[in-house]
């Protein structure tokens, strides 16, 4: 499976796509909304990892314009943003599920 890793945070980002690896999947890390949402025009992915709290545009902009531009790809949020209207902003502009952090 392919993997696009949306998050600005380079220890963070490395830790997750470590861990995916190790399971066997393919990672491609975006340290920026600029990047993902590029990434996300130029491949074709299983599904998009993505920060809420991103320099420039943050990830519910960065989810909304995935959607606008017809990628049905799942998404999945992982942000440090718990409030209920963040999760419900998150699905609202299109993600699948909605992870707080810190996880295990």
């Amino acid at each position: 499976m392919r993997v696009l890793l949306v998050e600005d945070d380079k220890r963070i980002a490395h830790f997750v796509a470590k861990g995916l690896r190790e399971n066997s999947y393919a990672v491609d890390v975006a340290v920026n909304c600029e990047d993902g949402l590029y990434q996300t025009a130029i491949n074709d992915y299983d599904f998009i990892i993505l920060d809420v709290n991103l320099p420039k545009k943050d990830g519910f902009e960065v989810c909304r314009e995935v959607r606008l531009g017809g990628k049905r790809t799942p998404i999945l949020m992982l942000t440090a943003r718990d409030a209920v209207d963040d999760r419900i902003s998150g699905l609202d502009f299109g993600a699948d599920d909605y992870l707080t952090k810190p996880f295990e």
